[in-house]
Formats: C-alpha cells, structure tokens, sequence
C-alpha cells in the first residue's frame, strides 16, 4: 500500500474557532443554510457510503454502495465559521448548528497573512467596573425618596459650554436685563446621545432605523435625544432637512464629507445640535478610521466624495500638533462657520492624558469649547487591528472621575459638560450604568454599540461574529451588500430601539428616586457604595461590607 504523505501545516475544522454541528439524519437538503452563510463556511458536498445489510429472516449479508449528499464545513481560514447562527436559524429541521471549539488554534494560523483585522466588541474580559457600583444612599423620614411614577423629574443635560452667572455678559440698564456680549450656544439635552456610528460603517437601513427613532424620540415622546452623525457625512437632503435639529455633525480626523456639508450650510434650515470634532476612539486609540472597499457602495461614494477603496482615516488631525492649536484652529472655525450659533465639542479616547487635555479645554481663554467627550476601552468599533481592539485603551470610569474631580478643585465642574462612553449598557442595565457615570461627575453618556444590538447585532465578548469589517454581516447592520441589507426590517428595529430608550427613562427615575433628586444627580457620588475595597479607594466613594 502507498503511504499517505501528511502535511502537518494544513488546516483542519478542529483549528478553527467554530464547529459545525451537522445531522444528517434531520437534514432534507433544502439548501436553507447555504443560502443563509455570508461567510461561505458551509457547502453541500457527497460522500460514499459502503452498507453490509441483511434484509432477510435468514442471515444474508448485502455489501451495497450508496452516494449522498452532505453539508460540509470548510476549513479554509478565510471562510471560517463565526458562529453567527444564521444556519441554525433558517433550518427547518434543527439538523444544523455551530459549536464553539475550545481546541482552536485560529488565533495564531490566521495571523500568516498579516495583522488580524475584526470589528464588533473586545474578545478580553475586562473588568466592567460599574457592575461593581450601588445606589447604596436612600433617603427616608426627613429627607424622602420620591415616587418614580407620580413625581415630575428633570431630566435634561447640557452641551455647550455654561458660563457662570458672575461671566455672564449680562448687565442691568434702567431696569431691563440686557446681553451685552456673546454668550456661548447651550442645548438642554437627554442625558443619553446615539453615539457616532457612519454611514459605511453601518448599513443604510441600520442607519436610518436609528435616526428614525432619535426622530421619533423627540417628536412623539417628548424626550429630546441626540445622535451623532459619525465619521463621514450626512446626505444632502437630511442636512436641507427639519430634523437636523436632532443630530450632531461629526467631523473626524479624515474629514470625508466636510465639504458637502459646508456647501449646505445656506440651504439648512435649522442649525444642527452641535459639531463633534473626533480625536480619538476608545476601542481603537491611535488606529484612525478603517472603512474597507466592500463597504464603499456607491451612495457612500456620494457622501464622502471618495472612490472605491480602503480609506484609512489618520491616527489624528493632521496639522494640529497641542490642544490649543486644536482650540485656535479647529474650535474657532467651526464655531465661524456657523455663525457661533451650534456648540463645538470634542471626542477623545480614555487615556492617562485625559485630565490634562480637559484641564486645558478648561482654562482655555476662549472658552469656546461645547463638551468634552470620553471613549472607554469597552467601546465597538467597525473595523480595526485586533491587537489594538483586545490591548490598547483606558476603562472609562476612573477618568470620568478623575476630570470631573480636577474640574472641581480649580471651580470649574460644570462649565465643559462631561459625557462618558465605551461599555454602556454591556450587561443589558444601561440605565444604571447612566446613573452610575453621573454621579461619579459625566453630565450624560453615549451609546453605540448597544443600539446595534437592539437592531440585532449578535456579536459578543466572548467572540462570537465580531465580522463587522468584513461587509459580510449576517445581520444586515455593518454591510453594504444589498442581499444581506434587506434582512433589516428597518420600522421594526426602530421601534425596538424607542421602546428600550422608553425604559431607559424609567429605570433612570426609579434610580433617581431612592436618593431624592428631581434633577440629575452629576457627581453626587455619595449615592454610590461598593462591595470592592479597590474601586472605593480609587473613586474615592464609601466601602461596605
């Protein structure tokens, strides 16, 4: 007999992160999860089988030969299943489903081509430090916590900056208060912001479920929720639109989309919420934007006035080498270009640098800067290294903490609005995780990743999908592909993200009220107990045991 030559570099199914688990048995070949697959990881294949069988009373064994068809697993690693599930679920018969391998060897074959490149969540356990915080203060007798469902709550949070009373240029002239000066732009917000997820990054549909329910929010509900745009621009007709009211402008470091948003500044019709100047991002610091050519569809083309291509956005703006230059530069211009009518905030990443880059926003001449917004580690991302995703990036609640506290000690706490993100909402209680960050001193946070999941993302920490930058979303929310798009019911996961901003509001009261606060409680942090000796050193809030 001939021997066999093994090549010990190939790949087997047993290398790869997934499994799939397949009974043939159950199986009719109707074709369901081959059609389902964006991943192209299963494939119907045939396979002979020899049968002995005795068919008779009286032992006489049959040798027979039969040919069927099977689904098979590929293990090529650039079809490797992620787990998705998009099999199991359009499978009549549960005959087929993945499995998650503990043996696999994935992480290190596919790194032959090259640095790994994934979206979606961390892989890593981080420590989520809010899960280890408690509403531990309850006012009782004399000072009586308050009824979530009957008593009045202002629930409103500032973006611009906020000049005290005495800078105010204000002045008495007989007997009439009149405006001497220009005072800064401010908007009275809800303390959560649709945080900036672009159009490319996300799907037309899933980009526009989220603005029709930030729309919705404010028009039907009352409760007056912002959404940035993300990276890249807007199109034309909704800058023309009623409802930029209700959006931030954001302008990252590759400034795609500038351009065409300048050219409709005479013909909008009503100042957008604010702009949003991107320095950096909390899953990925220092990587930039990613947007890979599959998602450059041609709509995407039109709003950034970009070819076909990878673009990588720059690590930062280039030409801006110090916070100040950032104030002088790009503050100032985008406050000229609308007139100084719309707040200028920034967007950073958490780092050991965040207190003295909102240090120096704060004693900034100018006082130009609209808010001051903090990335954590936790965050999603579209697209990036994996080396940057699971290794690189600060925790958000030890830095929201310790800006408001240096803001605090100069008398400044208030005038730049703090909000936090990265992880909000990542074991489901976004409310408390709200809560939690306002005390410790943000005026609000934002959320994206979480809305994605509201649509249907099915990406988690544990590594499942994850496959956001590939344009071969299963779900239909990060890809372009027109087949995969249409799996979006945009009306009903709209819908889904008003109802669960709905019980946000309530969650968010039923955590007000036990304290006594009417109004956000922004760095009452003696509300807040711990179980964790560390953490209460750290923030410096009360241990309990």
């Amino acid at each position: 007999m001939e021997a066999v030559t093994v090549h010990v570099q190939d790949v087997s199914v047993n290398d790869l992160r997934w499994k799939i688990n397949y009974q043939r048995e159950q199986c009719t070949m109707c074709g369901s999860c081959l059609a389902a697959c964006p991943f192209h990881a299963i494939e119907a294949g045939a396979v002979r089988r020899d049968q002995v069988k005795s068919r008779n009373t009286v032992p006489r064994p049959e040798k027979s030969h039969e040919t069927m068809m099977v689904i098979r697993q590929s293990a090529d690693p650039a079809r490797a299943c992620t787990g998705c599930a998009m099999c199991e679920k359009v499978c009549p018969n549960h005959a087929i489903w993945p499995v998650r391998n503990p043996d696999s060897r994935q992480s290190i074959l596919a790194r032959d081509k090259g640095p790994v490149s994934r979206g979606g969540r961390n892989s890593l356990n981080v420590l989520h430090t809010l899960d280890h915080l408690i509403v531990g203060r309850i006012s009782q007798m004399t000072d009586p916590s308050l009824d979530s469902e009957r008593h009045t709550f202002d629930i409103r949070a500032p973006l611009g900056r906020v000049l005290p009373a005495g800078e105010l240029p204000l002045a008495a002239e007989n007997g009439v208060l009149k405006v001497t000066g220009k005072i800064p732009p401010v908007r009275w917000i809800y303390p959560l912001i649709f945080s900036d997820m672009s159009i490319g990054a996300l799907s037309t549909r899933a980009w526009e479920a989220v603005a029709l329910a930030c729309a919705y929010l404010n028009e039907k509900c009352g409760i007056p929720i912002r959404m940035s745009s993300g990276e890249g621009g807007m199109p034309v007709r909704l800058l023309e639109s009623d409802y930029l009211k209700y959006f931030m402008i954001q302008i990252g470091s590759g400034h795609f989309g500038w351009n065409r948003i300048l050219q409709a500044i005479p013909h909008m019709k009503t100042d957008p919420a604010a702009v949003l100047i991107k320095i950096g991002q909390g899953a990925k610091p220092g990587d930039g934007g990613l947007l890979p050519a599959s998602k450059v569809g041609p709509h995407i083309q039109a709003i950034r006035g970009i070819p076909k291509a990878t673009f990588h956005s720059p690590p930062n703006h280039q030409g801006l080498y110090s916070i100040e230059e950032s104030v002088q530069k790009m503050h100032l211009s985008m406050n000229a270009a609308f007139g100084f009518r719309v707040p200028v905030a920034v967007k950073c990443a958490a780092s050991a640098t965040s207190v003295s880059v909102y240090n120096n926003l704060l004693r900034d001449p100018y006082k130009i800067c609209g808010g001051f917004f903090l990335d954590g580690i936790e965050g999603g991302t579209g697209a990036a290294a994996e080396i940057s995703l699971d290794h690189t990036g600060h925790p958000i609640v030890s830095k929201i903490r310790d800006c408001y506290q240096a803001a605090v000690k100069q008398g400044l706490q208030g005038q730049i609005p703090l909000y936090g993100g990265g992880g909000i909402g990542l074991t489901g209680d976004a409310a408390a995780d709200a809560f939690k960050l306002i005390c410790l001193g943000a005026n609000g946070v934002f959320s994206g990743k979480l809305l994605i999941q509201i649509l249907g993302c099915i990406g988690n920490e544990q590594g499942r999908c994850n496959a956001c930058n590939t344009g071969k979303c299963p779900t239909g929310i990060c890809t372009q592909d027109p087949r995969l798009v249409k799996r979006l019911d945009v009306d009903r996961g709209a819908q889904r993200i008003v109802d669960y901003v709905l019980t946000f509001d309530k969650e968010l009261k039923k955590l007000m009220a036990p304290i006594g606060n009417s109004t956000l409680p922004v760095g009452r942090s003696d509300a807040l107990v711990t179980t964790n000796r560390d953490v209460a050193d750290r923030l410096g809030i009360q241990y309990v045991c």
